[in-house]
């Protein structure tokens, strides 16, 4: 029999992805350092990194990422925080993302492959993927 989680914990952990996704880096980053983890994954297993590179917030990703967090994780839907960046068309977060080592081919549909389905060429020339 499981027990049912701390409600406590249920509202701190909602806390913590709010901040990924509202780009609140500096209190996101003092929850990692006091001991969250950086791969953190919500119950869609959306990553803190995922929900920023998604909601277009470079700063956070790289303060992430700095504090561990893995850039190619993806999430339960086979989908990696570079194809989610791609997607919305976020070019810095991209970068963020190709700087600590994401792999564009990674994940389905691949950060490639979303590129191209919405005609970004700006981002197909970062990934090396004309």
């Amino acid at each position: 029999m499981t027990e049912a989680p701390d409600p406590e914990v249920v509202e701190l952990a909602t806390k913590i992805f709010d901040l990924a996704r509202q780009g609140q880096t500096e209190p996101l980053a003092a929850y990692v350092d006091a001991g969250v983890p950086a791969d953190l994954t919500n119950d869609r297993g959306d990553s803190l990194v995922m929900l920023a590179a998604y909601h277009g917030h470079a700063g956070t990703v790289r303060a992430l990422l700095e504090r561990g967090a893995e850039a190619d994780r993806v999430n339960d839907r086979g989908q990696t925080p570079l194809a989610g960046a791609a997607f919305k068309g976020e070019t810095e977060v991209v970068k963020a993302l190709l700087e600590a080592g994401a792999d564009p081919a990674a994940g389905t549909p691949s950060a490639v492959d979303t590129a191209r389905m919405f005609d970004r060429e700006e981002l197909l020339e970062l990934f090396g993927a004309q």
